[in-house]
C-alpha cells in the first residue's frame, strides 16, 4: 500500500513537472511588429537594423523565449516594407496595433520615421524604444511612449567634433554634405561650433541626394588643402565621395564621414584607403568596461559572417535589450511597460542606459576611427579604446 502511494506521488510530481513544461511550450508566441525600409532611399542602410532584430530574436528563442511575467514565450515578428516613406510607416504601425494585434513594437529605420510615429504611439498608448534616430528636435517630443538610446545628437555631436578637431591642431576645414535632414541639422550646429573653436571653413558645399558626380565639389576641396575634410553624407553618397576623392587624390590628416563607414561593406570596399576615417558611433567591442559588447560582436559575426554596423546595429540591439529587460519586469501591459522603460536602468552592449525624458542620460557622444581595418573609439577619452591617428 505504502509502495503504491509512493509511486502515485512520484507520478503526480512527474505530471506536475511535465505540466509546467507543457504550459511554457503551449504559451502563445509574443508578436512583435515593425516596419523596415526594404526599398527606397534608406534600403541600403536599413539591413543593419534588421540583422540586430533577427539576432536578438534568435538568441531569446534559443533560451526558451521572452520572459513575460515569469513565463517564457517565443518571439514571432510581424514586419512590412515601409518603402523608406514615413507616411507609409504610420499606416503600418496603425495596422500592427489595430489589425495585427501585436504585443510589442520595434522601431523603423531613420529619424523622419521616428518623428512621424511619435504622435501615433501617443494616441495608441503603445510604448516603443527607438534606435536609428538622431536629432536635437527629439528633445521637443513629449515624454510618454517613445525613447531614444542614441547619444549621437547633432548639437552635442557638433560641439564634441569641433573640440576634438581643435585638440588635434586643425586650423582649416572643408565641409561638404548631402541635403538630407540629419546632414542639414548637423551642419546647422557644426558651422558655429567650428568658428567658436577657431577653425576656418575654407570650403562649404551641399549637394542633392541623387548627386552622382561630386568632381566639382571635391576639386574645390583639393585646391583648398584643408587640415580637415568633413563629409556630412549618407551611405550611398559616402561611397561616391570616397571613391571619387581617391581618384582625385583628395585627403586630409583629419577626415570625417558621417554615415556609412560603420557598415561592414564600407571598410571591405575601400580597404586600407578607409584607415584613419572618423565617423559617428558610441559603441565598440573593444571597450572592456562593457562586458556584453564582445559577446554580441562575436555572435553577430558567427551568424552573419560580417561585422555589425557599429552605430545602427548596436543601437537596434540596445533597443531590444531594453525592451527585453522591461518586459521581464512589467509583462505586456502597456502602461506598466511604459513605466518600466521610463524609470529603469538597463544593462546593454553599450553599458548602462537610463532615460531622462526621451533621451539617453548616460552614454556619451563619441566618435570612432578606422585603424588597420578595426573600429576604435577615439573620443572622448573616458571611453576611448585607442588614441586618434592622423590620416596618412
Amino acid at each position: 500500500m505504502l509502495a503504491r502511494f509512493s509511486r502515485a506521488l512520484l507520478v503526480a510530481a512527474g505530471l506536475a513537472g511535465l505540466g509546467g513544461t507543457a504550459m511554457a511550450q503551449s504559451a502563445p508566441p509574443v508578436k512583435i511588429g515593425f516596419s523596415i525600409a526594404k526599398t527606397g532611399l534608406f534600403a541600403a542602410a536599413a539591413p543593419s537594423q534588421l540583422t540586430a532584430y533577427e539576432l536578438w530574436r534568435d538568441q531569446v528563442n534559443a533560451k526558451g523565449g521572452l520572459d513575460v511575467g515569469g513565463t517564457k514565450r517565443r518571439i514571432e515578428f510581424v514586419q512590412y516594407d515601409d518603402q523608406s516613406d514615413p507616411s507609409q510607416a504610420v499606416r503600418i504601425y496603425e495596422k500592427l496595433a489595430n489589425d495585427d494585434k501585436v504585443d510589442l513594437l520595434l522601431a523603423p529605420w531613420g529619424t523622419p520615421h521616428h518623428f512621424a510615429l511619435a504622435g501615433v504611439l501617443e494616441r495608441l498608448k503603445f510604448p516603443m524604444v527607438g534606435n536609428s534616430a538622431a536629432s536635437s528636435q527629439l528633445r521637443d517630443i513629449k515624454p510618454g511612449y517613445i525613447w531614444f538610446p542614441t547619444s549621437a545628437i547633432p548639437d552635442r555631436m557638433a560641439t564634441e567634433l569641433a573640440t576634438m578637431m581643435k585638440g588635434q591642431g586643425v586650423k582649416t576645414a572643408a565641409v561638404t554634405g548631402v541635403q538630407l535632414p540629419f546632414s542639414i541639422e548637423i551642419r546647422k550646429f557644426l558651422m558655429p561650433a567650428l568658428e567658436k573653436a577657431g577653425i576656418k571653413v575654407v570650403v562649404s558645399q551641399e549637394y542633392p541626394p541623387d548627386a552622382k558626380d561630386l568632381t566639382a565639389v571635391l576639386t574645390q576641396v583639393r585646391n583648398a588643402k584643408p587640415d580637415a575634410i568633413l563629409s556630412l553624407s549618407y551611405p550611398n553618397d559616402s561611397v561616391g565621395f570616397m571613391t571619387q576623392a581617391k581618384e582625385l587624390g583628395v585627403s586630409a590628416p583629419f577626415q570625417f564621414v558621417l554615415v556609412g563607414p560603420t557598415i561592414d561593406f564600407f571598410p571591405k570596399m575601400f580597404g586600407p584607403a578607409a584607415d584613419g576615417l572618423i565617423t559617428i558611433g558610441h559603441w565598440s567591442p573593444h571597450q572592456k568596461a562593457w562586458p556584453r559588447a564582445k559577446p554580441f560582436f562575436d555572435a553577430y559575426v558567427a551568424k552573419f559572417n560580417a561585422r555589425p554596423d557599429y552605430l545602427d546595429t548596436a543601437l537596434a540591439y540596445m533597443s531590444c535589450e531594453i525592451l527585453e529587460q522591461a518586459v521581464a519586469k512589467s509583462g505586456l501591459d502597456r502602461e506598466k511597460l511604459r513605466a518600466a522603460i521610463a524609470g529603469g536602468t538597463f544593462d546593454t552592449i553599450n553599458g548602462p542606459v537610463k532615460f531622462d525624458g526621451v533621451q539617453n542620460a548616460i552614454t556619451p557622444t563619441a566618435f570612432l576611427q578606422i585603424q588597420k581595418g578595426e573600429f576604435h573609439l577615439v573620443w572622448p577619452k573616458t571611453v576611448a579604446t585607442s588614441d586618434f591617428q592622423p590620416r596618412k
